[in-house]
């Protein structure tokens, strides 16, 4: 995949959550909520401040995020999800 996010946007794929509760319980698709975590596949050329400077990103390829559960843009891509949403849309890295 060779996908190049614009301006201050970063594409990540979110991460999957189980398919079955501690207790053995099986949750349908339908019942999941959606999840609040991702990977950062890749990030964008960088936003510019009023002089005309790139302002670096706070988020590099491979961090794992928090992101809200229903912000940015719902892409699929060769039959994978991914989100593409502003780097200030992103609500946390986690180490």
């Amino acid at each position: 995949m060779n996908i190049q996010p614009l301006g201050d946007r970063v594409l990540v794929e979110p991460l999957k959550e189980g398919e079955t509760t501690k207790g053995g319980i099986i949750i349908p698709d339908t019942a999941k909520e959606k999840p609040q975590q991702g990977k950062v596949i890749a990030v964008g050329t960088g936003k510019l401040d009023d002089s005309g400077n790139k302002i670096p990103f706070n988020v590099k390829k491979g961090d794992t995020v928090l992101m809200p559960k229903y912000g940015g843009t719902e892409v699929k891509i060769d039959g994978k999800e991914y989100q593409i949403m502003r780097e200030e849309d992103i609500l946390g890295v986690i180490s």
